[in-house]
């Protein structure tokens, strides 16, 4: 350096100001790239709805969030790597070969404050309005550098497929289904979103991953009308039953012939005893079969979510379902596929069981064991596994590779449980609690 040459002379202060002007450009990366992924694209679609456009391009720029992120990485890089250079040489033509050292720790505290951390802590405060924001200047950025992240992008993905690794573009859609239940149950156990709410929601998203068997009214606990049976026998069992519809079977409870409804059957009877002038002993000659509606039969494996929409689309609220050799194995109705979304719903007719779940003194819980896993799950906020069994009484055999017997307790899964009372074959009763 040139002993008589002026330290702060103007090509100092131009090197500097260009500096400063780096600094501000990898600030406004640094906090775009924030902003942009941060923001909520649900927020973004409801103010593009609104007239923002600045929302609408945010929405846009983000459909591809790698080309979005190469460019904005690409600029920040530039600028970081430039301004780091620009110092370099103006420390070094200032204070000597000290310069490089002083110039390494002033960028580094530089670049962290002013073009770090205070732009992303902005952005991440207001994602959504600084996503707007920035959104029309990132837009060109992109258009420009495109063919530049065009060619990094190749070169990745090359890289990346030698490591076994394919890029799924789908895979954000895909995962939204979890990040709604993510957020949900961040919501909740941050008492944000109530414990219902959630409930609701998660199990409107669940109808498509469940499945007929899960939720349906096992053959052994249907009541049935027996065709055989004379009519006052059958009016009056109609009359007793706390159903709407019930299946009519002849001979064999396999062999379902129809679905008896209460109205249709009121009607048949009106018609055959007051409209005709007739007297009641009219009704011995009562066919039940005529009244009786085509039994509607549905495969076990359906998903809740296609049973429900076939009801609506059927108007139908009843459905026999069926194994894959044709056999029955229980019923379903459009009320039970609506439980799943807002838990229990009882009309008048209703028979009071009393609370299905009953806290002991010792702590535990006493249940039926009848109970569905995902039931008590949704009670107690407990994660007990139900890919092997639907119920808990199902569960405890499914682990034990038994049929306990009253007394006997197992732990798995974290839990303690004690098998309270069994008739027959079947867990009636058990206690539970976690370990």
């Amino acid at each position: 350096m040139d002993p008589a040459a002026p330290i702060f002379d103007s090509a100092f202060w131009t090197t500097s100001g260009i500096i400063l002007l780096l600094l501000v450009l990898s600030g406004f990366f640094s906090g775009s790239e924030t902003a942009l992924t941060a923001a909520s694209r649900g927020k973004l679609r409801t103010d593009a709805q609104k007239g923002s456009r600045g929302a609408a391009k945010a929405l846009a720029i983000t459909e591809d969030n790698e080309r979005l992120i190469g460019s904005v990485l690409l600029g920040n890089n530039l600028v970081n790597i430039l301004a780091a250079s620009l110092a370099t040489a103006l420390f070094t033509r200032t204070f000597g070969e000290s310069g490089v050292a002083l110039a390494t720790l002033v960028m580094t505290f530089l670049v962290l404050v002013f073009a770090e951390v205070l732009p992303k802590t902005y952005a991440i405060s207001n994602p959504e309005g600084a996503a707007s924001s920035v959104a029309p200047v990132i837009d060109i950025v992109i258009r420009v550098f495109s063919p530049i992240v065009a060619a990094v992008r190749w070169f990745v993905r090359g890289v990346l497929r030698l490591f076994g690794v394919r890029i799924d573009p789908d895979s954000n859609i895909l995962a939204l289904r979890d990040e709604i239940a993510g957020t949900l149950n961040l919501g909740h156990s941050e008492g944000v979103v109530e414990k219902e709410d959630r409930d609701r929601i998660l199990g409107a998203l669940d109808l498509d991953e469940r499945m007929v068997d899960e939720i349906m009214l096992h053959r052994s606990s249907i009541e049935m009308i027996d065709a055989d049976h004379d009519a006052e026998k059958v009016l009056a069992q109609c009359l007793e039953s706390s159903h709407t519809r019930l299946p009519l079977f002849r001979g064999d409870p396999d062999n379902i012939i129809g679905v008896i409804h209460a109205k249709d059957l009121l009607r048949a009877i009106h018609k055959l005893t007051v409209a005709n002038n007739s007297t009641l002993d009219n009704i011995k000659e009562f066919d039940i079969a005529k009244v009786a509606k085509p039994p509607y039969f549905v495969p076990e494996t359906a998903s809740l979510n296609d049973q429900m929409r076939e009801f609506l689309r059927r108007r139908s609220h009843f459905a026999l379902v069926v194994d894959e050799y044709g056999a029955l194995q229980g019923l379903i109705t459009l009320e039970d596929i609506l439980e799943e979304i807002v838990g229990e719903i009882a009309d008048e007719f209703d028979t009071e069981t009393g609370q299905p779940i009953e806290k002991c003194a010792d702590g535990q819980l006493l249940i039926e064991g009848t109970m569905t896993i995902r039931d008590l799950n949704r009670a107690t906020d407990w994660e007990l596994p139900d890919d092997e069994a639907n119920t808990v009484a199902g569960l405890v055999i499914h682990a034990a590779q038994m049929i306990p017997e009253a007394g006997q307790v197992f732990s798995f899964h974290g839990f303690r449980f004690e098998v309270i009372k069994r008739e027959e074959n079947r867990i009636s009763q058990l206690k539970i609690r976690p370990l």
